[in-house]
């Protein structure tokens, strides 16, 4: 009768060979597609960046172990904190962290050797102290951005605390208290040397 076109031609694929949605967290290229495990980062610099607020005024922090995200919980949390706070308009829900390492997995009770597995899922690995989930957009009331955050932290395989705009950075397990700098490094005052 008449042909439908296809629509394999106008759905954004990914290098994998699977098709990548607007909902789903996963990078648009990747160069290797199947890459090292790698290890969860310590953060032994003293950088503390990642660990306050930066877009909300709400949010969550990872207060336990680094661990591994996978993008199916990443936006599992999410989903359930826009459920929660979708009562008030303009509220916005920001994603600290994303997806952007493939994870291979071979099956069970295979033979050594023939390479590595299979692409399986997208995941994230996590230090501790880093900000997660961040809740702002509008003035909402911290009872119901508690509750929001909560619910999805049980959604998380790992302990987090609620932080606000006046909660201190953190570097790995610790509050890195403000200091006041020791005179001899306050900046002076410059001196003309024309007169």
């Amino acid at each position: 009768m008449f042909a439908l076109p296809r629509l394999s031609g106008f759905l954004p694929k990914t290098s994998l060979g699977g098709v990548r949605f607007r909902s789903q967290l996963a990078p648009r290229r990747v160069q290797n597609v199947r890459r090292h495990k790698g290890r969860i980062p310590i953060p032994t610099g003293g950088s503390t960046r990642g660990t306050t607020l930066a877009f909300g005024d709400w949010g969550i922090r990872i207060k336990g172990m680094g661990v591994r995200f996978t993008a199916k919980q990443l936006t599992t949390a999410e989903e359930v904190i826009k459920k929660k706070i979708k009562v008030v308009r303009g509220a916005k829900v920001y994603l600290r962290v994303f997806p952007d390492i493939p994870v291979c997995i071979k099956g069970n009770e295979t033979r050594m050797g023939k390479g590595k597995g299979t692409f399986e899922f997208w995941a994230t690995r996590v230090p501790t102290g880093r900000v997660i989930f961040e809740i702002g957009g509008t003035p909402i009331r911290e009872e119901l951005a508690r509750e929001a955050l909560r619910q999805a932290a049980d959604k998380l395989p790992t302990t987090f605390e609620f932080v606000t705009k006046q909660s201190l950075p953190r570097l790995g397990n610790t509050l890195v208290q403000p200091s006041t700098l020791p005179s001899s490094i306050l900046p002076t005052a410059s001196v003309d040397l024309a007169s």
